[in-house]
C-alpha cells in the first residue's frame, strides 16, 4: 500500500469513528426533572402519580397533571404494593448495563482522535511533495526513464546550442576527459531565446540524453504565499540534487525569482529577493555544489539580476534564435515524421516561405495543415492544405459568416488595393505574398507580405519604404472616396511606433543625428510602458515629435504620389479583389506589370476564394459587381492606358 492509500485509510478510520460517537452522544432523551424518593412517596400516598416505570434504582414517573420526573429509589420489597394499592399504572425494564468497550470507546474517544491527528501531521512533515506542513520541500519533479524520452534527434534548427549542451552531457559522462586539462564543469547555462524557440525542448533533450538524475521545477514553483517558503525550496532542491550527484537542474521562467533586486518601489526584500539571494548562495557560495548543473531558460534576460548572470553562477549563455531557412526545412522534417503527405509537398519551398517561424510555429503549422486534411477527408496532407494553415496562421481564421455592407466591401477592396499596390511599385519592398478582403481575425481585410530572405537588420531605406506602404490603405480611401475611416487605424498606430523607434532608438533621424533618447528602467511592480524614463529637455522632446512627424508626412506624401499616379491601376486591383476576394502576389505583379508595358489587363485567374482551383467568378457576381460600379459612380471595367 503506498503512502496516499495509507492516508486516505487513515482518514476514513477517524471519520468513521466521529460518526459514531456523534451518533451516540445525538441520541434523541427526554429531560426529565429529579426529585427525591421522599417526595415521590407524598405524591404517590396524594393520589398525584397516574404511572411509573421501574427500572432497576431508577424510577420514571408521570404525575396526574402529565408532567414527567425521575428519582433514585433505595431497595424497598414493598413500594409495589404500595403503588398498587394507590392505582398506580407499574411496568418494569430490565437495568442499563453499558458494555465495557462502549465505555472505553466513549472515554477514550477524543485521547485517540487527538493521537491519530498528530501522528498524520507528524508523517507528512516528514514527507515531501506539496501536502501539509511541507511548504519549504521543493516541488522539483525527478525525470526517470519511464518517462517519455525526448533527444537530440527531435531537436532540429539550432545546431550551435545542441552542441553547447551535448559538451555538457559529455562532461557529466566523462569528467576526466575535460579535466584533466585542469578545467572545470560548468556550474550553470542559461538558455536565452524568444518565445517558441525551443528552450524547454531543449532542456527535455538533455533530460533524453543524460544518464544521470534530471530534475525539472517552474520559477513560480519557490514563490509561495507564506515568507520564506521560496528560499527553504531553494535549499531542499540542492540538498535532493546533492544527493543524486552528479545530476541537472533544470528551471523553466527563472524570471520569475531572479529577477533584479531593488527594483522594487520600496527599496525591496521581499520574498522573491530572498529566494534569489538563497539561490545565488547555492550556486557559488561558500559550499560547493560539486556534480550539480543548474540549466535555466528564460526570455527575458534583460530584468535578470547580475549577481546570477555572472561567472561562476552561469557560466554560458547560450542563445536559442529564430531557425534560419536551413534550420526551419530541419524542423518541418521533424514535426511531419509522423504526419503522411502528398507527393506535391515540398518541404524546402515551405520553409523558404515562412521566415520569422519560430520552432513552435512551425509545429502549429504542421498541426493545423494535418487537421484541415482531416477535415476534409483526406488520406494524405497536400501541399494546398499547408498553404491555407499558413495563411490561418499568419492572419487568423476566415470569418466568412460576417456581413459586410456594399460600402464597407468597396472600402476594404481599396484599402487593401492601396497596400498591395504600393508594396508593388516601392523597390526594395518585401513580394506581396497575397491580397484578401475575406475578414480574418480582427481585421476585415489583410495584404501579406512575405519577404525572400531572412533579415537581421534593417535600413532606414527599407524602414521608410514600410512606412509609405503602411499609408497605401488610408491614401487610398482619401483619393477614391474623399473619406477617413477607422480601417487604418492599426497601420497608423505601427507606423507611429517604428517612426519614432527611427528617431529615439536607432539614431536614424538627420536633425538629431545618432543618439538615442529615452532609458529604459524597467521596475518590477509597474511594468515596462510606465517606467520609461525621460533623459532629456523639453526642447529635445519637441525636436523630437517634429522629426518623428516629418518621417511620417514624407511616408504618407510618397504614398500619395504613387497612388495618384496609378489610380487606374487602382481601380483594377480594388475591382479584381471585389470579384475573387483573394489574390494571389503573382497576380497584382501581372496587373501592374501589364500597366507600365501599356499592355491589356490580365485575364481574372481561376481560383477560389479558399485558394482551391477550378471556381473563378461567376456571370452572376460579375453582373452584381457592375451595378455596384454604376451605384458608386464608377467606370464598370477600368482601362488601362
Amino acid at each position: 500500500m503506498n503512502q496516499f492509500s495509507r492516508s486516505i485509510a487513515l482518514w476514513l478510520v477517524l471519520g468513521l469513528m466521529f460518526l459514531l460517537l456523534f451518533n451516540i452522544f445525538s441520541r434523541p432523551q427526554t429531560r426529565e426533572p429529579e426529585i427525591i424518593f421522599s417526595d415521590f412517596l407524598n405524591q404517590a400516598d396524594k393520589n398525584q402519580v397516574s404511572e411509573v416505570t421501574i427500572q432497576g434504582n431508577l424510577i420514571h414517573g408521570i404525575t396526574t397533571g402529565g408532567e414527567h420526573f425521575k428519582t433514585y429509589a433505595p431497595t424497598d420489597p414493598d413500594l409495589v404494593n404500595v403503588l398498587r394499592a394507590k392505582g398506580v399504572k407499574i411496568a418494569a425494564k430490565p437495568p442499563e448495563s453499558d458494555s465495557w468497550w462502549m465505555v472505553a470507546l466513549v472515554q477514550g474517544f477524543p485521547i485517540l482522535l487527538l493521537v491519530g491527528v498528530w501522528i498524520f501531521f507528524m508523517r507528512q512533515m516528514q514527507i515531501g511533495g506539496g501536502k501539509a506542513m511541507s511548504f519549504g520541500k521543493s516541488r522539483a519533479k525527478l525525470l526517470t526513464e519511464n518517462t517519455h524520452k525526448v533527444t537530440f534527434a527531435d531537436v532540429s534548427g539550432i545546431d550551435e546550442a545542441k552542441d553547447e549542451l551535448e559538451e555538457i552531457i559529455q562532461f557529466l559522462k566523462d569528467p576526466k576527459r575535460f579535466t584533466r586539462l585542469g578545467g572545470r564543469i560548468p556550474k550553470g547555462v542559461l538558455l536565452v531565446g524568444a518565445p517558441g524557440t525551443g528552450k524547454t525542448l531543449l532542456a527535455r533533450a538533455i533530460a533524453g540524453e543524460a544518464a544521470v538524475p534530471f530534475f525539472s521545477i517552474s520559477g513560480s514553483d519557490f514563490v509561495e504565499m507564506f515568507v520564506g517558503v521560496g528560499a527553504s525550496r531553494v535549499r531542499d532542491l540542492f540538498v535532493q540534487g546533492k544527493k543524486h550527484a552528479p545530476c541537472i537542474i533544470f528551471i523553466d521562467e527563472i524570471d520569475a525569482v531572479g529577477r533584479h533586486r531593488g527594483a522594487g518601489l520600496g527599496g525591496g526584500h521581499d520574498e522573491r529577493e530572498q529566494t534569489l539571494n538563497q539561490l545565488l548562495v547555492e550556486m557559488d557560495g561558500f559550499e560547493a555544489n560539486e556534480g550539480v548543473i543548474l540549466v535555466a531558460a528564460t526570455n527575458r534576460p534583460d530584468v535578470l539580476d547580475p549577481a546570477l548572470l555572472r561567472p561562476g553562477r552561469f557560466d554560458r549563455r547560450v542563445v536559442v534564435p529564430r531557425p534560419d531557412v536551413k534550420g526551419r526545412e530541419g524542423i518541418l522534417r521533424v514535426h511531419t515524421r509522423r504526419v503522411p503527405l502528398a507527393e506535391n509537398v515540398a518541404i524546402d519551398k515551405l520553409a523558404r516561405a515562412t521566415p520569422g517561424f519560430a520552432g513552435a510555429d512551425l509545429e502549429n503549422l504542421v498541426n493545423e495543415a494535418a487537421l484541415l486534411a482531416a477535415r476534409r477527408n483526406k488520406d494524405k496532407v497536400e501541399m494546398t492544405d499547408f498553404e491555407l494553415a499558413k495563411d490561418k496562421v499568419l492572419m487568423g481564421a476566415e470569418r466568412r459568416s460576417m456581413v459586410m455592407s456594399l460600402g464597407e466591401r468597396r472600402n476594404t477592396a481599396y484599402h487593401e488595393g492601396g497596400h498591395a499596390l504600393v508594396a508593388i511599385l516601392l523597390p526594395g519592398a518585401d513580394p506581396v505574398h497575397k491580397v484578401t478582403i475575406i475578414p480574418r481575425g480582427m481585421a476585415l481585410g489583410v495584404t501579406q507580405q512575405l519577404p525572400l530572405d531572412d533579415r537581421y537588420t534593417y535600413s532606414r531605406d527599407y524602414l521608410m519604404t514600410r512606412l509609405t506602404m503602411m499609408f497605401g490603405g488610408r491614401v487610398a480611401e482619401e483619393l477614391i472616396f474623399g473619406h477617413m475611416t477607422t480601417g487604418a487605424g492599426d497601420d497608423i498606430e505601427k507606423a507611429t511606433e517604428l517612426s519614432r523607434k527611427m528617431v529615439c532608438e536607432w539614431g536614424m533621424s538627420k536633425e538629431l543625428g545618432p543618439m538615442t533618447f529615452g532609458k529604459r528602467e524597467e521596475q518590477v511592480f509597474l511594468g515596462r510602458d510606465i517606467s520609461h524614463h525621460k533623459d532629456y529637455s523639453e526642447h529635445t522632446a519637441v525636436e523630437i515629435d517634429r522629426e518623428v512627424r516629418r518621417i511620417v508626412d514624407e511616408a504618407y506624401q510618397h504614398a500619395r504620389g504613387l497612388l495618384a499616379e496609378h489610380v487606374t491601376l487602382l481601380h483594377a486591383i480594388a475591382e479584381r479583389l471585389l470579384e475573387k476576394e483573394v489574390l494571389e502576389g503573382s497576380e497584382v505583379v501581372e496587373m501592374v506589370t501589364a500597366f507600365k508595358e501599356g499592355r491589356e489587363l490580365p485575364p481574372s485567374r481561376e481560383t477560389a476564394p479558399s485558394g482551391d482551383p477550378g471556381s473563378g467568378p461567376s456571370k452572376e457576381k460579375t453582373r452584381q459587381l457592375a451595378e455596384e460600379n454604376a451605384i458608386a459612380g464608377l467606370p464598370p471595367k477600368p482601362v488601362l492606358v
